[in-house]
């Protein structure tokens, strides 16, 4: 497990949040005040639930969110037949109350497993693959305007979550479990981002083992990537529930290790963990705002408050 940044980059991150403007709305394109914000979280931080928001459609099983200006996009597989590899990979558009607006599918036969996702800046970025390790993934590009998707390339193993930096010409992905990395350089032509060389990508063991990566968010202006996830841990044998932990890690792209590891409150052992799965964060006044979608079928949208801690 990687450690917390070092003290020169702690001290830079207060400073960038010291003078960081509180009037801050959602979904800015200058996002340096949720790097600074986050690098200043501990497990001692506050977190408070301030809302929830019950969705207004089936939602299946949720896999990634991201978010532009007031819309939420939602990742979820919609299982038929596991055992048959049967299914529906669904995208929902819908806004902050819950309510849906728009959707589409994806996928092909047997991969029809949406993962977690992420927005460039232009487009939302959705892997799709088999319900299962060691196997195939399609990635997508989806125009958030006309929901309209392009395939970009294929893929020999499970992607379970995927992020693009167009400044850095850079695209990542975590297999299942997120136990390896992958990233790829892409190029844009004729308006369209592309990959040159999708089967051989750079790989990289992942360093951090306290729980599996299941949604990504990347931070403009920033080599940073957020992950969240979780892991269930128990005692062999024994009969108590397993306790699910979740956390959210930071991610260099540059080295793909993790610079920061923040813990999430847990919940009671039969309920699962707030970073099951989809998640979004992004500034408010009073430090960040999080945003999680935890349930299968009736899920709802909780959203916490998070004071950086002095």
């Amino acid at each position: 497990m990687y450690g917390l940044f070092s003290s020169a980059v702690a001290l830079c991150l207060a400073a960038t949040f010291a003078s960081a403007s509180d009037n801050i709305g959602p979904a800015k394109s200058d996002d340096t005040p949720l790097l600074a914000r986050f690098g200043l979280l501990t497990k001692d931080s506050n977190w408070r639930e301030t809302e929830t928001q019950p969705l207004s459609f089936r939602s299946f099983h949720p896999q990634g969110m991201t978010a532009i200006g007031a819309k939420f996009y939602l990742s979820s597989v919609e299982v038929v037949d596991r055992k048959a590899d049967k299914g529906i990979g669904h995208l929902f558009e819908l806004d902050r109350k819950g309510t849906l607006l728009r959707e589409m599918t994806l996928g092909d036969g047997v991969l029809f497993h949406p993962g977690g996702i992420d927005y460039d800046g232009k487009l939302i970025w959705v892997p799709v693959a088999a319900y299962h390790p060691d196997s195939s993934a399609i990635v997508y590009t989806v125009d958030p305007e006309t929901l309209k998707a392009r395939e970009v390339f294929r893929f020999k193993d499970h992607l379970g979550a995927i992020s693009h930096f167009p400044d850095k010409k850079l695209l990542v992905a975590a297999n299942w479990g997120s136990r390896r990395f992958y990233r790829w350089k892409t190029e844009e032509k004729n308006g369209e981002w592309t990959v040159a060389d999708p089967e051989h990508p750079e790989v990289f063991p992942n360093g951090s083992h306290y729980f599996d990566y299941q949604d990504v968010q990347r931070i403009p202006g920033t080599p940073y990537l957020l992950c969240s996830g979780l892991q269930s841990y128990g005692v062999d044998g024994g009969k108590l529930p397993t306790m699910k932990l979740g956390g959210i890690d930071l991610l260099s792209v540059e080295d793909m290790c993790a610079h920061q590891q923040v813990p999430v409150p847990l919940r009671p052992a039969l309920l699962p963990a707030w970073t099951q799965n989809p998640f979004y964060v992004e500034p408010c006044d009073s430090g960040l705002r999080f945003f999680f979608i935890p349930e299968d079928e009736k899920s709802s949208i909780h959203v916490f408050e998070v004071t950086p801690t002095p």
